[in-house]
Order: structure tokens, then sequence, then C-alpha cells
């Protein structure tokens, strides 16, 4: 092997290396996922929590690698291994492998909003339906090989494209906006309102919430840093964006939640959705400041959706993953430019319609899919198993088992 090619593989490896590093971050992720819904439900559904996440991710798996992937970037494993291999040290493969990791959120964020009262294979089935189909096909038209067009129209209409570096929108906002639908045709859990009135179901166990809370917070430095899909273009100004936005989510959150620690541990993650779509671009203090509006939207936000209108999001996934993601696309429209010490090369008015494209494109996939869902098999438990909980109802055992022996 010649010093050019010895280069060239040695270069393959190390980007193989760098986003399989970054796919292990995210998919730690998914930890942080279960442990989150864990400890915001009830005892009596903490196992069909984590059943779910899992579950989840497996069919997100098979479903992204068969379909999603091939509809975002038109490529497709099923050949033989060499061809898979592309001599390129099998980057194809870990790339599929890393953004799988960000598919496999869209049922994980949905999971939460739905909690305690949803049928389980109802909702495995449009989980695979948003990571092998919707998502994929979105993701497409922003990051994938479909994108000309669309972003083609927002550059002309708005000057640049629309900027979504580690999926404030694509990812995050998708997610939030999909699980709406959802919460409103499952309606309340039992109890939650009772003539018109609220009646705040307390979270089951804080320490697995902020445990939960970490585990994101952490794997998320794998999420937006190693977007950047090689070792040579890895930013340092994006971990230090990172850490200012997550930052800035949780002062913003101690101050406005009054030190409630939901608010405080979800503004941790405000702060990280927020900041995900301009974490390339903004300066470290814009980032500062992006993450404590984020945690002013959730903490008022939440609040807002849960006692005036009255929508039983459980852990509050479509403020803090679908208004918030929103709110991280505009941001990058506004904390991007020079004006705020940003590296410039983004449009307000660009980001702002990116962001209302992906509102409107969730909103009826969600609606249309669980509106087939609600009329064919049905989405919600009876009555008489929402009140015994998902546990024993699904997997026939409780988290905690012992407390029924004698």
């Amino acid at each position: 092997m010649d010093a050019v090619s010895a280069t060239t593989a040695i270069k393959h490896s190390a980007d193989v290396l760098f986003l399989m590093l970054g796919a292990v971050m995210v998919f730690a992720m998914h930890a942080g996922f279960a442990f989150l819904e864990v400890g915001t439900v009830r005892k009596k559904n903490q196992v069909n929590a984590f059943v779910k996440i899992l579950t989840d991710w497996s069919v997100s798996t098979v479903a992204y690698f068969v379909i999603g992937f091939p509809i975002a970037y038109g490529i497709s494993f099923l050949k033989p291994v060499p061809a898979i291999l592309g001599g390129n040290q099998g980057y194809d493969l870990v790339h599929y492998f890393f953004l799988l990791c960000f598919a496999a959120c869209i049922p994980a964020i949905i999971s939460g909003g739905i909690a305690e009262r949803a049928k389980f294979w109802p909702q495995v089935i449009a989980g695979g339906i948003f990571a092998g189909l919707a998502y994929p096909l979105f993701e497409s038209l922003i990051w994938g090989q479909n994108n000309s067009a669309l972003q083609g129209l927002f550059k002309s209409i708005g000057g640049a494209e629309f900027h979504d570096y580690a999926g404030s929108v694509v990812v995050h906002s998708i997610g939030g906006w999909l699980a709406l639908p959802a919460v409103l045709l499952l309606g309340p859990r039992m109890g939650r309102y009772l003539r018109g009135k609220s009646h705040p179901i307390p979270i089951s166990n804080i320490p697995f919430l902020a445990l939960g809370s970490w585990i994101l917070a952490v794997g998320w430095f794998g999420f937006n840093v190693m977007s950047a899909g090689n070792l040579e273009k890895v930013s340092g100004l994006v971990a230090v964006n990172s850490l200012l936005a997550m930052v800035g989510g949780v002062l913003g959150a101690i101050w406005a939640g009054k030190n409630d620690p939901g608010f405080v541990h979800n503004g941790a993650l405000a702060g990280l959705i927020a900041v995900c779509a301009g974490s390339d671009i903004m300066h470290p203090l814009a980032s500062f400041a992006v993450g404590v509006i984020a945690a002013f939207i959730f903490v008022f936000g939440f609040s807002i959706e849960q006692e005036k209108l009255k929508i039983d999001d459980v852990l509050g996934v479509w403020p803090l993953h679908g208004i918030i993601g929103s709110w991280g696309g505009i941001a990058a429209g506004i904390f991007g430019q020079p004006l705020f010490g940003g590296a410039g090369g983004v449009s307000f008015v660009s980001q702002l319609l990116g962001t209302l494209c992906a509102i409107a494109f969730a909103l009826a996939t969600g609606f249309i899919t669980y509106s087939i869902l609600k009329k064919t098999v049905g989405i919600r438990l009876h009555e008489e198993d929402e009140f015994r909980g998902s546990d024993l109802t699904v997997h026939s055992i409780g988290a905690y088992p012992e407390d029924h022996v004698r």
C-alpha cells in the first residue's frame, strides 16, 4: 500500500471511529428517555415505559435500516458485504447507526406524552411508521437526497437555506408536534381532570427523573458534536455552545420554576434542544441566552398546556420538544447573525419557513396516523386496564414484585 492509500485508509478509519463513538453516545440517550419517563409516571406504569422504549428502538432499527435510510439518503444495504463496505471501511453503515439514533428519538419522544393510557402494540406500529417512513421523508428534504428543491425554495425566498445543524427542528420539533395529535386523540388519563378542575398526578421517582436528565445531557454532546459527520469537520464551538445552552436552561428553569426539580432537570434538556440547530454558528453567550429563553418557554408552556388548555401530556413533550425545537430553529436565524456575534450565513425568514413546514408536516402526519389506528385497532387501554396499570395489563408483572409478596 502506498503512502496516499495508507493516509486515505487512516482517514476513513478515523471517521468511522469518530461517528461510531457519537452513535454510541446518542444510543445511550435512549436510556435517558427511559429513566426520564419511568421517574415521571406512576409505579404501576414503570415496567411499560422501559419495555416500550426498548421495543420502539428495536423496531426503529429494522425500519430505518430497510426503508428509512434509503429514503433519506438513497443508500441501500440490500446488497453483498463488499458493496456495503464501499471501500471506506463501512462508513455508510456507521453513518446509518448514528442517524438511526436520531430517527429512534421520534417514538421515544412520543412515548412520554402518551404514557400511562396508550395501548402497547398500536404505538409500536406508529413508531415504526414514523422512524421508517415519515421522519426519513422529512429528513430527506432537509438533510438528505431530496433537499435541493425545498432548500432552493427557502433560499430564493429568504436568501439562505434552512439551517439545522443537529436537529432542533428535524428531530425534536418533528417529534414533539407528532406527539400532540396522539395526546389529543387519546384524551387525558383517568382522574387527571374532573368536573373541569385539574388534579395533577405527582411524579413517582425524582432520582430516576434526574438520572434520565443526566444521561440525556451527557449523550447530547455526541448528538451535537458528532453531527459534524467526520473528524475533519469537528468543532469545539458546538461543544461549548451545547454546554452553555444546557446551563442556561438549568438556571432559567430554577428561577422560572421556583426550584421545582422536574422543571430544573427538564430545563437542561430545553437548552440542549434549542441549541441543536445553531450550535455551529452561534456565539457561546448567545447560546446561553437561547437556553434561558427555552427554559422559560418550557416552564410557562407546560403550565399553560396542563392547566389552561387541559392537555394531559405526561412529560410535556409538546412544549419541550415541539415548541422549544421550533424555537431552536428560529433562534438560529436570530442569534446566528453577525449582529449577535454569530457566524452568519443564515436567514430569519428561511428559518421561520422551515420551522413552519416541519410543524405542518408533523401535525398532518400525526393526525392521519393516529386517527387511522384509533378507528381500526384502537389506541387507548380499556378503563379497567388503565386503572390496573400498563405493567400488569401488558407485561403481567409490576416494577416492584416484592411489594405483593406476603
